[in-house]
This record gives structure tokens, sequence and C-alpha cells, in this order.
């Protein structure tokens, strides 16, 4: 998999000893490459020399008089930006030590994209021997916000950033929105669910508006209408709720040393319930009115996309007042029928013996 999502640059990383990525100079010339940093004809020749010059040698030091010189605001912010985030990551050693310490902090100074940038890299360490279309499709909801639509009693997840461009432009880019603009009919782009018959197709996707214009499954449950009003339930063999438990399971052992197993549910039946994660903003306010015992409207109930219950594999790695209980795991849709999910929570919520 060391061509795919590329973008992220994960191929200019090498594994520490701890096996978490440490950057290469080849990974900050790839960050002054992208839009945010790349040069544009408007750049000034203070800009242009400070970016050829960082080409040449990516850890230089750069003086605050020499970002002072740029005539454009945006782009004095844009470096300054990036000079705080590779001081960030070289300070700390490798991604995921940077990663932890802008969490642990809670005042990340840095926009989202660069957190996301860093956690889609991150997961490609975890997954580097993974061949499973679903589990790399999931994956992407570490990193990429979704959009969730439910057709037919099933749960799809989008990528919303990609469903918004191609229904404004028709897949044809930035002509595709002129045309648009201009009232010309646009045959309507076919945007595929993840299954069997593209699974390839969905791997061999390189960059570009195609990577991320594949829907995820996300039912776990399918229901066959029988004859005599009987109704067959049967778990869906190829959920993307199972290929997310997978990604889960190993984000929580990458980074915090113990080995768990996730699986989705349906409700929640415990008596005993001790220790909830919200896996997005939504998710953390639903389970935790769910265990107050508050009663969800019906509206609030349909965001529920659904529920995890993770269980530590050594029950010594939990916190001795829970030790060997379950913890379970929300993962809800925002009225706008927005995903955002956020794996910090895992790292930053479970009941360990111990500090990571």
């Amino acid at each position: 998999m060391h061509n795919f999502w590329t973008a992220c640059g994960h191929q200019h990383l090498t594994r520490n000893a701890r096996g978490w990525m440490s950057p290469t100079p080849d990974y900050w010339r790839l960050w002054l490459q992208r839009p945010e940093m790349a040069l544009v004809p408007e750049s000034c020749k203070e800009e242009i020399r400070l970016h050829q010059a960082l080409l040449d040698n990516p850890l230089m030091q750069v003086a605050p008089a020499q970002l002072q010189a740029f005539k454009d605001d945006d782009a004095r912010e844009n470096y300054e930006l990036f000079l705080r985030f590779r001081s960030d990551v070289e300070s700390a050693g490798s991604l995921e030590s940077a990663y932890m310490a802008w969490q642990h902090s809670g005042n990340i100074q840095l926009p989202p994209l660069f957190i996301d940038v860093v956690v889609q890299a991150i997961v490609c360490n975890v997954l580097a021997d993974e061949q499973d279309a679903w589990v790399w499709r999931a994956a992407e909801l570490l990193f990429r916000r979704q959009r969730i639509t439910i057709e037919g009693g099933r749960v799809l997840s989008g990528d919303s950033d990609t469903l918004d461009t191609l229904q404004a432009t028709g897949g044809l880019g930035e002509m595709g929105r002129l045309l648009m603009e201009g009232g010309a009919p646009l045959k309507a782009v076919d945007v595929k669910v993840l299954h069997p018959d593209n699974a390839e197709r969905y791997l061999a996707q390189r960059e570009g508006l195609g990577r991320y214009a594949f829907l995820l499954d996300m039912t776990h449950e399918l229901q066959n209408q029988l004859p005599h009003g009987l109704i067959l339930s049967m778990v869906n063999a190829r959920s993307g709720l199972k290929a997310l438990s997978v990604v889960l399971g190993r984000w929580v052992q990458h980074f915090l040393g113990v080995a768990v197993s996730i699986e989705p549910v349906q409700k929640v039946d415990d008596p005993a319930w001790r220790w909830h994660v919200g896996l997005d903003a939504t998710a953390t306010a639903l389970l935790n009115d769910l265990y107050q015992g508050t009663e969800l409207s019906t509206q609030r109930q349909q965001q529920l996309i659904s529920l995890f219950k993770l269980r530590f594999d050594n029950p010594q790695d939990m916190r001795a007042d829970v030790q060997g209980k379950p913890v379970y795991l929300g993962l809800a849709m925002n009225e706008q029928g927005l995903l955002k999910l956020k794996p910090q929570n895992l790292l930053l919520n479970l009941p360990l013996a111990r500090e990571v």
C-alpha cells in the first residue's frame, strides 16, 4: 500500500524504534508544495527566495524579519503556521508524539487541516500491511468529515467535501462549475457504494476527486421480508462499522500499547454500565444523556449511527474500579447529517491503569 494516500506524505516518513513515524527532509518539501504553501504568480521576491531556500534546506531556521518582509499577509501567516508545525514535530521526534502533545495541551494552535493530514499519515502506518478495502475506507472517517444518508434502511457514509464538490461541478472541476453556473446540463456523477465488484478500483485510486468518491455502507444489520409477515435479520458481512472497529482497535494499540477488541452493538443493555466514550461531539452528548437516564427525542435518537462495545484483552490494563467491565462507544451525526469523528477521544478518555 506504499502508493496509497501519498498526498499526506507517509512515504517520506521513517519508523523509529517505537514504530512511530519521524519526518525526513522530503516530508517537509512535500508540505512546501501543498496549495497553502506553493508559490503563485503574485508571490513577492522575498517569499520566492525563502521558499527556494526551504526547498534546499527544509530544516533551516527562519528569522522573523524574513517573514515580515512578505507583502502578502496570508502568505506570511501560512509560513508562520508551517514553521510552528515543523517545530512541534521535530521537537517531539515523531508525528505520533506531536499528535499526543497537541491533544494533551488542550490548546491546539494549528488549523484542523494540519491535524487531519497528520492523522492520515499515522493511519497509513497503523494499516501498513492491510489489504482490505473496507478497512481503508473506514479509516477515512478518522480524518475526513462524512455526510450520512439513509436510503432504503441502509446507512451510507460519503466524504462530505467530495460530495459537495461533485454536486457543485458535476465532477468536471472548475469547468463544470462554470457550466453549471451558466445553466448547462451536466451528466450526474456516479458515486459508488464500496462493493466486492469495485473494491480493487477503490484500492487502485490515487489522488484526485475519485480518491474519496466511494460510499461506505454503515448498515450493521440487514432485514429481509419473508412470507407470512416474517422478517429475517442478518448481520451485514461487509458492514463499514465492523471495518471501523478494526481501525479503532489498531489505533488504540498503536498509541497506547494495549490490546482491545471492539464490536458494533445495537443497544446498551447493561445495568452495570460504568464507562463510555463518544467518538464525536454529538455522540458524547447523547451517551452522557443516556447514562444519566435522560429520555432522548426521536430526532436525537435518529442521529445515533451506532454503539460499540470495547473490551480490554488484558483487564489489568484498566483502572481497578472498572476492571473487566466493557467500555461503550458511540458514533453519531449532527443535525445536518454530518459526522466528524474525533480519534483523539479514544486516546484521552479510556480508563487506563497507567498514564501514557
